[in-house]
């Protein structure tokens, strides 16, 4: 690796929705464009962290296929050799080194997991894999000497169990890992805004959830437009008639708010000062709702005309290079923990 990296990956579970859309492909692409000249960019389909929760397994390899078609239809360049795309799994590595981590990974550690705690809480059977999942996480980091990971409030724990895990390696076994930036310099680099929140437009007080019991609050990608427009339409809001943006008061209408900005590109106090007070919250709602349906419908035109043999071709191409980059980074690991003889 020439390049320092920045690595990022999006979970190839059910189709994406638009808060996945806003709050992190289109930051990524645009973060990937910006800083390719100086950076490698591995952006990777984590479908080993599929498993984590039940998923419908015949319907993975469409996930897989969806999601890289998604990014091409957001704009990544497909032809940029240090633009990396790749499926998790066709990089063995990743695998070998999880199982290497848990040998040198505290139960209490795992079980101290906030994400583990929730998702786990109330579920009468909690797979393993639910539990390792920080493991992985820091075994796709580290494989690459990846410096800069973008990741949201709920993902900060797990980068710095990775920072833990590698720093513990090093000290043990000279210096294996280079150990990424902590949390608030992430922040820094990509911009807080990478915690972006849409949420549900049936509850409010949830974030809009690929894995939602209900679809009825989720504007997916591939809705079809007058569809996605009804769910506008039927937001839950309040009894106050007037345009506001008060997350804590008024959510549903916030929420709205949001969702326009992000669509129009313009910033959330301009929005909510061209609508401020309009007490008929059906017409607001028609405002969203057309622009959400003009948004998907030049998306899925976009959508319609990637090519899968472009993304074929950029997946083998990069899985080569990953695959080249995470096994030198292993067999340095396999040395140093006896596996294998040292040069």
């Amino acid at each position: 690796m020439t390049k320092p990296v920045i690595l990022t990956g999006l979970r190839a579970n059910n189709d994406l929705h638009i808060g996945n859309y806003f709050g992190a492909m289109l930051p990524t692409i645009e973060m990937a464009k910006s800083h390719v000249d100086e950076y490698q960019i591995n952006m990777f389909i984590p479908d080993l962290h599929s498993f984590t929760t039940p998923i419908d397994h015949d319907d993975l390899q469409r996930q897989v296929w969806s999601n890289a078609r998604l990014f091409a239809a957001s704009g990544l360049p497909l032809d940029n050799d240090d633009i990396l795309l790749y499926r998790q799994s066709y990089v063995p590595a990743h695998s070998e080194l999880t199982w290497i981590l848990d040998c040198f990974t505290g139960f209490g550690e795992l079980s101290r997991m906030t994400q583990f705690k929730d998702k786990s809480q109330g579920a009468e059977d909690v797979k393993v894999g639910l539990f390792n999942y920080p493991v992985l996480m820091a075994s796709d980091i580290l494989l690459y000497g990846a410096k800069y990971v973008p990741v949201g409030d709920d993902q900060s724990q797990h980068l710095e169990f990775t920072r833990d895990i590698a720093g513990r390696m090093n000290n043990k076994f000279n210096d294996l890992f280079e150990v990424p930036y902590e949390v608030s310099k992430q922040h820094e680099f990509f911009g807080k805004g990478q915690g972006l929140r849409i949420m549900d437009l049936a509850d409010p007080s949830k974030k809009m959830s690929k894995s939602a019991d209900s679809d009825k609050g989720v504007i997916f990608l591939t809705d079809e437009p007058g569809a996605a427009a009804k769910k506008v339409m039927s937001a839950t809001t309040d009894d106050r008639a007037s345009v506001n943006y008060n997350t804590i008061e008024q959510p549903g209408i916030s929420n709205l708010l949001q969702i326009l900005s992000l669509l129009r590109g313009h910033p959330i106090e301009d929005v909510e000062t061209a609508y401020k007070g309009q007490s008929s919250y059906g017409d607001f709602k028609r405002i969203v709702a057309d622009e959400v349906a003009e948004f998907l419908t030049a998306f899925q035109a976009k959508l319609a005309d990637v090519n899968d043999d472009a993304i074929k071709a950029a997946f083998e191409r990069s899985e080569v290079r990953a695959n080249e980059q995470a096994n030198a980074t292993l067999l340095r690991v396999q040395q140093a923990v006896g596996l294998r003889q040292k040069a």
